[in-house]
């Protein structure tokens, strides 16, 4: 691939996830969607027709053995993603591969072994990291500007009328309030704060199909602590509020993919606007293409020590609250 050329994706999965992405990777000049693949190739042909794709499969590892493509954007549910991940990167892949990375630590460990052993580029697409907001708020915190941190509020959470057989309620898809969007509150907790010392968490489960449906965590640290909320069961404003010694920082609704931000200080308050291009995920998109062209396997933004720690956090809280993957108790 000449610096010159355009990276060529191939998208893996044709859910909604997948579409916002594509629309946003239209707007990155040097990106081009070469292929896409789906268990149903009708349901990737059609998707193919929309995104402009020249190339439609009916299963992933046609895709995976296309030369043409450069990297693999992998949308499909939490519990694909190691298999996936792993056999794109064995087979010549860069690899963006949706959040949660994996369902658990082990399995994270894994698919960072095989970037490794395959010099193939890897991330998790954990596309807030890269909003120019969320950019500027760590910058700014990173130098001081309202002090030393101590509370972080964050919440994410929504009124869900997905069926129980979907991957957002399905243990054997890896569903649950934790992995699918209590990993956001998490992630910024741990952006700022680092690992926390110790964490508690409780949960309220759905009756039926056992995963959780609210999880509520506090992240205590030496001198702060998080307080985090992920649920399903209502609306919420998801704002967050980052408070220091020397001021506060406010992210409005929705924080995860924020267009601005407020800084608090001395009774004034400042407004920093930074409306994102398109969606927001053609940031991370660009991150992988810098990382690419650099030959590098990681970002130094969210590198692979950044998804262990995070998804090491979230088997901390899942271990906390007794929510256990039917995978995992056959391992």
């Amino acid at each position: 691939m000449g610096l010159s050329n355009k990276i060529k994706w191939g998208i893996i999965g044709c859910g909604n996830i997948a579409n916002k992405f594509c629309l946003d990777l239209a707007l990155v000049e040097d990106a081009v969607i070469t292929a896409v693949a789906s268990r149903s190739f009708e349901k990737a042909q059609n998707f193919a027709k929309v995104h402009n794709a020249k190339k439609a499969y009916g299963s992933y590892k046609e895709l995976f053995l296309d030369k043409d493509v450069d990297i693999v954007y992998i949308a499909t549910p939490h519990v694909s993603h190691e298999e996936l991940s792993i056999n794109a990167m064995k087979d010549g892949k860069h690899v963006l591969c949706e959040k949660p990375l994996a369902l658990n630590a082990k399995e994270t460990n894994a698919i960072i072994e095989s970037s490794k052993r395959s010099k193939r580029f890897f991330m998790e697409a954990l596309w807030s990291r890269f909003n120019p907001s969320i950019v500027a708020i760590k910058k700014s915190i990173d130098n001081g500007e309202i002090g030393q941190i101590k509370y972080i509020n964050a919440e994410f959470s929504f009124k869900s009328d997905k069926p129980i057989d979907s991957r957002v309620l399905n243990l054997d898809l890896g569903g649950g309030a934790i992995l699918d969007i209590g990993i956001y509150p998490a992630f910024l907790a741990y952006l700022i704060l680092g690992v926390p010392k110790n964490i508690l968490a409780k949960s309220i489960f759905h009756k039926i199909s056992k995963c959780d449906i609210q999880t509520s965590m506090i992240f205590n640290y030496d001198q702060a602590q998080a307080i985090l909320y992920s649920g399903f069961t209502s609306n919420s404003v998801n704002t967050v509020r980052i408070s220091g010694t020397e001021g506060q920082i406010i992210i409005p609704n929705s924080w995860h993919a924020a267009q601005e931000y407020a800084v608090i200080k001395n009774n004034e308050e400042v407004i920093f606007k930074l409306p994102t291009m398109g969606i927001g995920f053609s940031y991370e998109i660009e991150e992988c293409h810098k990382c690419i062209r650099a030959n590098k396997i990681e970002s130094d933004l969210w590198s692979h020590k950044n998804s262990l720690d995070l998804i090491s956090i979230l088997d901390t809280v899942r271990d906390k609250v007794g929510l256990v993957y039917p995978q995992e108790k056959r391992t």
